[in-house]
């Protein structure tokens, strides 16, 4: 849900900043898409499982739940309360990929000046962010952010990236070897190998600062889970709706 939507912007695997479970002790096994006049969430695992909300009506899988008012209630705050939560969550995300973008100038400018002058490396960076930013901005479901999808957005970032800054280091190893200095020229090419695992980790220390903003996001996740708990309805197979999991 939401809260995958932010573990998955936040967080750059391998290396990962802490996660909104860890942060707020708050998880989800559905994936939320929101619609222009209703809320879907979809699970696909203990059973799959397809619930909207609509307007203060609640459906599962296609049956609709029998609400008194209150819980019609209940259910149209939860869906104001996910809408206002999606404009901060994408600021959230945008801010990420800002810090993200900031975390590798900084490592190529520390491992390569030259190569983090080169006009083409903040070009790449630059189109790259304002791509990964559109996404966000026009995205309607999660499913969009799962594990698989965002690596792969990180990870043309950093494609985009490597072969400059890696291009760099070799050319100044093969001068300083020619020069007679092979411990220097094996350094250099030491440091052109780790180059991925020193970007993951600065990228990783430079998400840290957006922990307090992932915090501040937790008393939501929380009064969403109250308001689950307060509905008085049953889903068609007899359970409570629970969207969010809080761990104590």
């Amino acid at each position: 849900m939401l809260a995958g939507a932010v573990l998955s912007l936040l967080v750059i695997a391998p290396a990962q900043a802490r996660t909104l479970d860890e942060v707020c002790r708050a998880r989800s096994r559905y994936d939320l898409t929101v619609g222009d006049a209703a809320l879907l969430f979809e699970r696909r695992i203990p059973a799959g499982q397809r619930l909207e909300m609509r307007r203060g009506r609640l459906a599962v899988n296609g049956v609709a739940v029998a609400l008194d008012a209150g819980d019609r209630e209940r259910i149209s705050a939860y869906e104001a309360a996910v809408r206002a939560l999606l404009p901060r969550v994408k600021a959230l995300a945008g801010r990420g990929v800002d810090l993200a973008v900031v975390a590798v100038r900084e490592e190529a400018a520390n491992v390569s000046p030259r190569s983090a002058a080169d006009p083409k490396l903040n070009a790449r960076l630059e189109a790259r962010a304002r791509n990964l930013k559109t996404r966000i901005a026009n995205s309607a479901t999660t499913k969009d952010w799962q594990g698989a999808a965002f690596n792969r957005y990180m990870g043309e970032i950093v494609a985009d990236v490597l072969p400059l800054v890696a291009g760099d280091l070799a050319q100044r190893a093969l001068e300083v070897a020619l020069q007679g200095d092979l411990a220097a020229a094996a350094a250099l090419t030491d440091r052109a190998a780790g180059l991925r695992t020193s970007l993951e980790a600065r990228i990783r220390d430079k998400l840290t600062v957006l922990e307090p903003e992932v915090a501040g996001l937790c008393p939501s996740f929380h009064w969403l889970d109250a308001l689950e708990s307060a509905l008085t309805a049953r889903l068609p197979d007899g359970s409570r709706l629970d969207l969010i999991e809080i761990r104590g």
